[in-house]
C-alpha cells in the first residue's frame, strides 16, 4: 500500500507571488513546492538547506521563504541561493505570518505558550507579547489586528499586538485551525475534527460553511485569484475548495508516516491496522484496500496520536511517544477502553500475560527502561544498568519476551516461561539499527534492521540470523529532540505465515509473502 505523495502530512501552507503552492510537512522534514492545478511536487527542501521539521511557513515581503520548526524551536529563513538564515525560542514553536508593514509574528502551542515579535533580519532579540497565550494558524486582518484560533477554548481570537490584550470573536468550535483572509479582508476557518470550512463575520461572530473537506484540517490558503486551498495533516491532501462548495483533490490522501503494524484475523480475511502517527488504517491483508481509518481528533478521551500498535484478544494497544501516551482501544466499537498518560516517552507498549509491557525512554530521553504494570506495581525488567540506550521492539509468545535494542543492535530475551530474568540474554548480535520485532508460527523471530532496509530471521536458540528481504525503504532519521528510532518501523505475521512491513521512507506498507 502507498501512501501519500506528501510524506508526513501537510501542515502550513502559503502561495508565492507566482501562485506556487509551498507546503511544510513536520515528520517528512521537508518543505514542498507543489504546482496548483496538477499537484506535481516540483521541488523539495530538505535538511540539505537547513529545514527540518517545518510546521508553518509565510513568504515575507522580502520573497524569502520563512518557516518554524515546531521541535528545534527554530524560525528560519531561506534565500534564493539556498542561504539558510534562523533564530530560535524554545520548541514547540509552531504558527508564523507577517504584518502589512512587513513585522514578523510567532508563536507556541501545545506543548508550551507564547506570542512574540521577532526582527525579520534575525538579528534583534525576540519580543515576547504574552507568555500565555497558545495561538495556532495566525493572519493579520484588514484592521492591523491579529487573528488566530485558540484551540483549547475552541475560539476565534483577535490580539492587538501592541498592547497584548484579545478579545474572543467567534466561538463554538470543535478544534479551529487556522484563521486566513481573502483579498477582500473576509476571514476564514476551518474545524478539524468535523471537516468544515467556514466564513466568519469579524463584527458579528457568525459562521457560515462555505465547503466540506475531510478530518484533519491544518491550514488555508489564499492565492492571487482568491482560491482557497485547504491543508490536512493527518493524511497528506491539499484540496480546493470550488465556489460551489465542492472540493478539487490537489494532493491524494493516504499514509503520511507507516509506524506500528498489527495483524486481526476476520471471517473473510485479515485485516492489517497501520498507526500513522495521527491516525489508525485499517487495510485488507489480501488486496491492500483501505477498510476503516480512526483519526486523532485532539479532544479528550479520543485516539491519540498512535506510533505503535499491538494486539490485545480483540483490543489493540497503543503507544505515542509524542503524547507520552498508552492506550488500549477497540476496533469495533471506535472506543478508548484503557489510558494511562503517566509514562515518561513511551516508545512500546504491548500486552504480556495479561499484563502491560512498557518501553519508557525517560523525560530526558537518558533513562530508558521496560516496565512490567499489573494491578498493583511497576516491576522494572530492564533498564541502563543493564546496558539498554535504545529499546523500541517488543515481541511475546508462550511466556517469553523479547526486545530489539536499536543502539546497540542486539535482539535480547528478558522473560523465559514467564519468569523475569535478572540479566537479559543476548539472542542476536551486530544487527543494524533493529526495531519492530515479531514471532513466527514456528518460533523463529523477525527482525526490521532499518540501518540495512532489511528484514531479518532469528532462530532464537542459535541465534543464526539469515535475510528474508532486502531493499526495503525505511529507518527515516528524526528530528533533533526527538527519539532516535522516530517513526517505529515494524513487522506483523498474519496465521498464514504472510509478513508485513511498515516503510516509513518509501511511505508504505510491504506484504511479503
Amino acid at each position: 500500500m502507498q501512501g501519500s505523495p506528501i510524506h508526513g502530512g501537510s501542515n502550513g501552507i502559503i502561495f508565492d507571488s507566482d501562485n506556487q503552492l509551498y507546503i511544510a510537512s513536520i515528520v517528512s522534514r521537508k518543505i514542498y513546492r507543489v504546482d496548483r492545478e496538477t499537484g506535481e511536487i516540483l521541488k523539495t527542501f530538505g535538511t540539505e538547506q537547513g529545514v527540518e521539521g517545518p510546521d508553518d511557513l509565510i513568504v515575507g515581503p522580502d520573497g524569502l521563504i520563512y518557516w518554524t520548526s515546531v521541535f528545534t524551536g527554530e524560525i528560519g529563513r531561506l534565500s534564493p541561493e539556498g542561504i539558510k538564515t534562523g533564530q530560535f525560542l524554545p520548541p514547540f514553536v509552531n504558527p508564523i505570518t507577517f504584518s502589512d508593514d512587513g513585522r514578523l509574528f510567532v508563536a507556541l502551542n501545545f506543548f508550551d505558550s507564547g506570542l512574540y515579535e521577532l526582527d525579520p533580519n534575525m538579528v534583534a532579540p525576540p519580543r515576547l507579547i504574552d507568555k500565555n497565550m497558545a495561538l495556532n494558524g495566525m493572519a493579520f486582518g484588514p484592521d492591523g489586528l491579529l487573528y488566530a484560533p485558540y484551540i483549547a477554548k475552541g475560539q476565534i481570537v483577535s490580539v492587538d499586538v501592541e498592547q497584548g490584550t484579545t478579545t474572543v470573536i467567534a466561538e463554538g468550535f470543535q478544534v479551529p485551525a487556522t484563521v486566513k483572509f481573502d483579498s477582500q479582508g473576509r476571514m476564514y476557518s476551518g474545524d478539524v475534527p468535523t471537516g468544515e470550512i467556514f466564513r466568519i463575520d469579524r463584527q458579528t461572530g457568525s459562521k457560515e460553511v462555505i465547503g466540506q473537506t475531510t478530518f484533519g484540517i491544518d491550514n488555508l490558503a489564499f492565492d492571487s485569484d482568491d482560491r482557497l486551498f485547504v491543508s490536512n495533516s493527518h493524511d497528506g491532501s491539499i484540496v480546493e475548495i470550488l465556489s460551489n462548495g465542492s472540493t478539487r483533490t490537489v494532493v491524494p490522501a493516504g499514509m503520511i508516516a507507516p509506524g506500528g503494524v498489527s495483524v486481526q484475523p476476520r471471517a473473510d480475511g485479515v485485516s492489517v491496522f497501520v498507526a500513522d502517527v495521527f491516525s489508525l488504517i485499517e487495510f485488507d491483508g489480501q488486496t491492500g484496500e483501505e477498510r476503516s481509518v480512526e483519526r486523532d481528533d485532539l479532544l479528550p478521551g479520543g485516539l491519540t496520536s498512535p506510533m505503535t500498535i499491538s494486539p490485545d484478544g480483540d483490543n489493540f494497544v497503543l503507544s505515542s511517544w509524542l503524547f507520552s501516551i498508552v492506550q488500549v482501544w477497540n476496533p469495533k466499537t471506535r472506543e478508548v477502553l484503557e489510558e494511562y498518560k503517566d509514562f515518561a516517552v513511551p516508545l512500546n507498549a504491548i500486552r504480556f500475560q495479561n499484563d502491560l509491557v512498557v518501553i519508557e525512554l525517560g523525560a530526558d530521553h537518558k533513562k530508558p527502561r521496560v516496565i512490567l504494570v499489573n494491578a498493583t506495581e511497576r516491576i522494572t525488567l530492564a533498564d541502563a544498568t543493564h546496558g539498554l540506550e535504545m529499546p523500541i521492539g517488543l515481541a511475546a509468545k508462550d511466556g517469553n519476551l523479547w526486545l530489539s535494542e536499536w543502539a546497540s543492535g542486539k535482539v535480547l530475551q528478558i522473560v523465559s516461561d514467564g519468569v523475569p530474568l535478572s540479566a537479559p540474554i543476548e539472542v542476536a548480535t551486530e544487527l543494524s539499527f533493529p526495531e519492530g520485532i515479531a514471532v513466527e508460527p514456528d518460533g523463529k523471530l523477525l527482525v526490521v534492521e532499518t540501518g540495512a532496509g532489511r528484514l531479518s530471521r532469528i532462530a532464537p536458540k542459535t541465534g543464526k540470523v539469515s535475510t528474508v528481504v532486502e531493499g526495503l525503504e525505511l529507518g527515516g532519521e528524526a528530528i533533533p529532540n526527538t527519539p532516535s528510532t522516530y517513526i517505529f518501523n515494524d513487522v506483523a505475521v498474519d496465521p498464514s505465515g504472510v509478513i508485513y512491513v511498515t516503510g516509513d521512507v518509501a511511505n508504505v506498507l510491504y506484504r511479503i509473502k
